[in-house]
């Protein structure tokens, strides 16, 4: 979401590689083991090392036919920063080992993020650290999550949840838009963005986007909403109302309101501050424009409005954003 961004590589504001382990368990899903080293991958605009790694190092038995020699046992979860636990087969008949049990625990307890890709969240939930805490899994499993982690508040409508130091996110594609999510935290909108652009993914969905979950009513207007919502992106500056999106949409009000939430999680004024301050953070990072500059060109108006919202949705201020990511730093 934002502003387009050249293709060239976007340098970060990083002194070492953020250093990644992606934990494959028996039975591990093909694209969730994937997607993280993949996305996560050493080069210019992605200050990142991966090590896949397994109970021991050797031959994991996958799903799907599949299996994976990894080069490294659990000793990579005590050298991560975040570990992910990637979804595997039959997640609610089995628990995975102790030993992996103990390990994601050692590593959350020094400080590293676990984050689980679909029915990974079940690894993740064997630990007790999901206990209390809201998470999500792919929703075909979530009633079995619930039923095995009682304590665990799962949350099966929406893409991924970000509870700081653990992560859940749904099926498989949700994976790629927790890592962009974590990239954004990590680097900035402009490296996400690049990152996106090279996996050819769509740079942007929160968290509460619903998943697809089949249900027996009419299909939503997905797509007449997602052209809806490109044009908005390219007017953030103008001014954008309810009854403005709803025109462009053909719909009502009120029609446009109910779906856009069921489509994205938010309502359709939300994501549009939601895009806006995705803007402004993009040239906060890439221009030396002034805040109340960046106000005006995403449709904020003044430097104190931007502010505002800025602290609100972040929780932090436009000018320590830009000091944390501002390109070169």
């Amino acid at each position: 979401m934002g502003v387009p961004i050249p293709s060239y590589a976007v340098p970060v504001p990083s002194s070492r590689l953020h250093r990644v382990a992606v934990l494959v368990l028996v039975g591990a899903k093909p694209l969730d083991v994937g997607i993280p080293a993949q996305v996560f991958t050493t080069r210019a605009s992605m200050p990142y090392e991966v090590r896949v790694c397994g109970a021991a190092p050797g031959l994991v038995t996958g799903g799907d036919g599949l299996s994976y020699d990894v080069a490294h046992g659990l000793d990579a979860l005590a050298w991560a920063d975040i570990v992910f636990i990637p979804g595997y087969r039959f997640p609610d008949r089995d628990d995975p080992p102790q030993a992996v049990v103990d390990a994601l625990i050692a590593a959350h307890a020094r400080g590293a993020r676990l984050a689980a890709i679909s029915t990974g969240a079940f690894a993740l939930a064997a630990t007790s650290l999901l206990d209390g805490r809201r998470a999500t899994t792919h929703w075909h499993y979530s009633r079995a999550l619930a039923a095995k982690h009682p304590l665990v508040r799962i949350d099966e409508d929406v893409l991924f949840v970000d509870e700081g130091s653990v992560l859940t996110s749904a099926g498989a594609a949700s994976g790629i838009d927790l890592c962009l999510h974590i990239l954004r935290g990590d680097l900035g909108v402009a490296a996400s963005n690049h990152a996106a652009r090279r996996l050819v993914a769509a740079p942007y969905r929160s968290g509460g986007q619903a998943q697809y979950v089949p249900r027996s009513v009419p299909e939503p207007l997905g797509e007449r909403f997602a052209a809806t919502r490109e044009w908005a992106l390219h007017r953030l500056g103008k001014p954008l109302t309810l009854d403005v999106l709803a025109r462009h949409a053909a719909v009502s009000p009120r029609t446009l309101s109910r779906r856009f939430v069921e489509d994205t999680g938010y309502t359709p004024m939300q994501w549009v501050m939601r895009a806006r301050i995705d803007m402004a953070r993009e040239l906060l990072e890439r221009s030396e424009r002034g805040v109340e500059q960046i106000a005006g060109d995403v449709g904020l108006g003044t430097g104190a409005n931007l502010r505002l919202h800025f602290q609100r949705i972040l929780g932090t201020t436009p000018s320590e954003y830009r000091r944390t990511f501002a390109r070169g730093e």
